[in-house]
């Protein structure tokens, strides 16, 4: 039977809301520009896209690179099997996700990137990458690389009044 006293404000197994739930938030999209910025503070994120099974959200790095986002990914043979479509220069349309949220405070951002998935074949593609942090976590796994330009930018930000 439901608990009619729970607190659905809050996610489950978490701490609830601090002091400053009950404060005014205003919700703020970004531009490019402030959404980028933002990104180029984080390095964590999700790769989404259509799988040959349906959507997926992959955990990946990332960094900012000339107004693009590339990808450091833990499978490269996942990807290459999902987003290769052997045509040249037809290239799959993914969205990358990032965030910063603090939940207690109930506030942050998230921004959406959606553009094409160019996998950074060549030494020369990849040199500027190997190194940058971009690497798998796990010894072993080949370093994969994918280049979103982006074609659509999407950002909000969650800040008290």
């Amino acid at each position: 039977m439901p608990d009619d006293n729970a607190d659905l404000s809050s996610p489950g197994d978490s701490a609830p809301p601090g002091p400053q739930a009950g404060a005014r938030r205003v919700l703020e999209r970004l531009t490019d520009a402030e959404s980028l910025e933002l990104l180029a503070t984080g390095g964590f994120g999700r790769l989404v896209y259509n799988s040959r099974y349906g959507p997926l959200a992959l955990p990946v790095t990332y960094r900012i690179d000339e107004g693009s986002v590339v990808l450091g990914t833990w499978d490269p043979v996942l990807f290459d099997e999902d987003l290769r479509t052997g045509i040249a220069q037809a290239e799959y349309q993914v969205a990358v996700e990032a965030d910063q949220i603090d939940v207690k405070a109930r506030e942050g951002w998230f921004v959406l990137v959606r553009g094409a998935a160019h996998h950074l074949d060549t030494e020369a593609e990849r040199a500027p990458f190997v190194d940058a942090g971009l690497e798998p976590w796990v010894d072993g796994v080949p370093a994969h690389f994918i280049r979103v330009n982006p074609t659509s930018i999407w950002g909000n930000r969650t800040r008290p009044a």
